[in-house]
């Protein structure tokens, strides 16, 4: 019989994984920041730029025209969630596609909390387009965060195989 998986007998390990996501985030952000100008663009395919921007708000820049006090709101509640999310894979998860959205999640809040933190906003530098239309500019951390919790409505889907035998 295999032994069951939970996310708590390697609790070090998802921690690094997401250490390691946000700091793969931080690099690029770092590298898009020293090497292009802010509000600059260079295009890379007829739908696609590679660009530099700030986002002092949230998704589609939500509040970024506030006063600032978004800037704490939004670092709070990104370590508020990571700090929820890294005590349940400690305590135990015993589903992988769970403990996989937990860490990407954790991962994507760090890299803007930082950014946050740091500067004041996000950088985003990933700005997909047709022809006037432009989905507003993202960047990894985001694509993190998404795909978590994408990751986590689908795992809200499956069935552990005990179920399933039972669920028959």
């Amino acid at each position: 019989m295999a032994q069951q998986f939970s996310s708590k007998s390697r609790w070090w390990l998802w921690c690094l994984l997401a250490l390691s996501l946000a700091t793969i985030d931080q690099t690029i952000k770092q590298a898009v920041s020293a090497s292009l100008p802010l509000h600059a663009s260079i295009q890379i395919t007829p739908w696609f730029n590679w660009t530099h921007v700030l986002n002092p708000g949230a998704a589609f820049s939500f509040l970024a025209d506030a006063s600032g006090w978004q800037r704490y709101f939004f670092s709070a509640v990104g370590l508020l969630v990571s700090a929820t999310l890294l005590f349940s894979l400690w305590r135990g998860v015993t589903n992988r596609l769970v403990t996989a959205s937990y860490v990407s999640i954790v991962a994507g809040a760090l890299g803007n909390v930082i950014d946050r933190v740091r500067i004041g906003a996000v950088v985003d530098y990933l700005d997909f387009h047709w022809g006037l239309w432009h989905w507003p500019a993202f960047n990894l951390a985001d694509v993190l965060v998404v795909g978590g919790a994408i990751f986590l409505v689908l795992s809200s889907f499956t069935f552990p195989r005990n179920e399933m035998k039972q669920a028959t």
